[in-house]
């Protein structure tokens, strides 16, 4: 039987035998009386790497969302984020729903920006009519896309000028950063920390492209990591031997952020592979996202190729359009099976 090709997400990944091994040699403490040496080790490294005073390791990139919003934000304010973001459509509604914090979604633009004269219209006045704004939340990378550097520059300052602090969703922060290295020729930790560098917070996922089991941080002030710290408490979210998945994200930033690169390349050898079929339409990725659109009398076969893909054991999500993501897990050979199979399925 052939080998699963998982491509439904980045978050599928397995960790390697190198970083089981990290995670069993870590040195553990408990991490809610702050005693896990691996964990402070992390928040340490992730906090300077970005240009932070301090960070602060969390269960989920959603749960770092979560407490960076509240920490930002108190009941009655709001936070202006894309209609398509992350944090707001994907995330339970949870500053509304635990901070009675209100989010004031606006249209994403094609590469996943929040156009400037849509911010400043959406700021509200000081009236008691009205939620507070006080936060700008956006995503980066988007949906695979990148945010342009002048952009984020723009926008942050723009929000400031107005008062509001800055928050980026970087689950995907070093693909970002490695494709944005490749277009100008310096590293993926330097342009990490250029981007990062736009924002008054950041949360940052070690378990999608960087491949650890489990785990994300959320960077800012030590003002603003003190009060997530008690936001995550509330959560749920005080681990106690987290050490050993501390490890793992710590394995990860030593060994895979540089092969992104890998995934990016496959993620464009898979569009190559479906260009020219008629009935699909793959868009031009930028990182490890791959988007294909279903047109013409295809539109409605969406399901019937899932299965079709699923019976091969090959795994994708999707109806009218399609959603492939690489990663680590997958290689050249399982690219080209899915092409195959995907060619298969349309020539049918």
């Amino acid at each position: 039987m052939n080998q699963i090709v998982d491509l439904r997400s980045d978050t599928v990944t397995r960790p390697t035998v190198e970083m089981r091994a990290a995670m069993l040699a870590a040195p553990l403490g408990d991490d809610v009386f702050g005693d896990d040496p691996s964990v402070n080790a992390l928040q340490d490294r992730i906090a300077d790497m970005l240009g932070f005073e301090s960070a602060l390791f969390m269960a989920s990139g959603t749960q770092s969302n979560l407490c960076g919003i509240l920490s930002h934000c108190q009941r009655g304010d709001e936070y202006l984020v894309g209609q398509m973001a992350h944090c707001y459509r994907w995330e339970g509604g949870g500053a509304a729903v635990f901070g009675s914090v209100q989010p004031q979604p606006l249209v994403n633009q094609p590469d996943g920006s929040l156009a400037l004269d849509d911010i400043t219209a959406a700021i509200k006045p000081d009236d008691p009519h009205f939620a507070r704004t006080r936060l700008l939340a956006l995503e980066n990378t988007w949906q695979g896309r990148l945010l342009p550097m002048e952009y984020m520059q723009q926008a942050t300052r723009l929000a400031r000028s107005k008062g509001l602090a800055c928050h980026l969703d970087g689950a995907r922060l070093f693909n970002a950063a490695v494709r944005q290295a490749e277009n100008s020729e310096t590293t993926p930790q330097n342009e990490a920390a250029r981007i990062a560098g736009c924002f008054d917070s950041v949360s940052v996922c070690f378990s999608k492209g960087l491949g650890a089991p489990v785990g994300s941080a959320l960077c800012g002030t030590r003002e603003l990591v003190a009060r997530a710290r008690r936001i995550r408490k509330m959560a749920g979210g005080g681990m106690r031997q987290a050490g050993m998945l501390a490890a793992a994200a710590n394995h990860a930033l030593d060994h895979n952020v540089q092969r992104m690169t890998q995934d990016h390349l496959l993620a464009r050898t898979l569009a190559d592979g479906l260009a020219g079929i008629e009935g699909l339409q793959p868009e031009a990725p930028q990182t490890n996202i791959l988007f294909a659109e279903l047109t013409g009398s295809a539109r409605e076969r969406g399901p019937e190729l899932v299965k079709f893909l699923l019976d091969r054991n090959i795994l994708i999500t999707g109806s009218r359009q399609l959603r492939f993501v690489t990663h680590l897990d997958v290689d050249a050979t399982g690219i080209a099976r899915t092409v195959a199979a995907i060619r298969t399925f349309f020539g049918r």
